[in-house]
């Protein structure tokens, strides 16, 4: 078995991330406007910026955006792109935020922040990014609320696309122990199969919150999506906005 990394995931998913994430995650525009409510006169840091989905639009409105990704071959897509190679990238694990100076905002954004595959390295994170952020300065973590009914005996598989020339297929098992999920998404074609690996540490709100107390932090608000909607009991996700503990 091939060793799961922190470039991993970006590796293998680079050429075809832009195209694949339009199906399940088209909310480029909101984000950016969201955040760019945030930035005040910035700069913004993104935590595994990626082809830069989303820090492109949001330097679109006029924020410098910097970014830290552990993936050669995902910076490389972001820098094919109009504007993109213009923003700072700082090559690493993320959870080190290993940058310079301080932030009025740092963000992570599509359930990226669960690719820290560890209780400790999760806590580690927001460590380090408070102490990145200047005095008044925000935290937005974008993930999905765990659902344990989506697996059956521990594990789950979904056909996702079925055509004539290709079968998309996502299989799952989860390890509720360790709060792990492991995913392969694999492309049939006549041709050949193509394998994307995911792996994720999941963490519910409340235990997220218990880690920005832990770095000092405190949650600010939390929306189920980038349009500020109510955060309620059957939200399946949610935007989390931390700052620092006051008092």
């Amino acid at each position: 078995m091939a060793e799961y990394g922190p470039e991993t995931y970006g590796d293998r998913w680079a050429e075809i991330y832009d195209e694949w994430v339009v199906g399940v995650r088209p909310d480029e525009e909101a984000t950016a406007e969201f955040l760019a409510s945030l930035a005040g006169g910035g700069p913004a840091l993104e935590l595994a910026i990626g082809t830069g989905r989303v820090a492109l639009p949001l330097a679109a409105r006029g924020i410098e955006v910097h970014g830290i990704d552990a993936s050669e071959r995902m910076v490389a897509k972001l820098r094919e792109k109009p504007g993109g190679s213009g923003i700072p990238v700082t090559m690493g694990d993320f959870a080190d935020v290993a940058v310079a100076g301080t932030y009025p905002l740092i963000y992570v954004v599509f359930n990226t922040l669960f690719a820290l595959l560890t209780q400790e390295d999760q806590v580690r994170c927001f460590q380090n990014v408070a102490g990145r952020l200047t005095e008044d300065g925000l935290f937005v973590i974008q993930a999905f609320v765990p659902d344990m009914t989506r697996f059956d005996r521990g594990q789950r598989v979904e056909t996702i696309r079925a055509e004539t020339d290709l079968l998309y297929i996502d299989g799952s098992t989860h390890d509720v122990v360790g709060q792990r999920v492991q995913v392969t998404q694999a492309f049939i074609r006549e041709n050949g199969v193509r394998l994307y690996p995911v792996r994720l540490r999941y963490a519910y709100p409340p235990e997220l919150d218990l880690m920005a107390r832990l770095a000092g932090l405190q949650l600010r608000d939390r929306w189920s999506g980038w349009s500020g909607e109510p955060f309620t009991g059957t939200s399946q996700g949610h935007v989390s906005v931390y700052e620092r503990a006051r008092g």
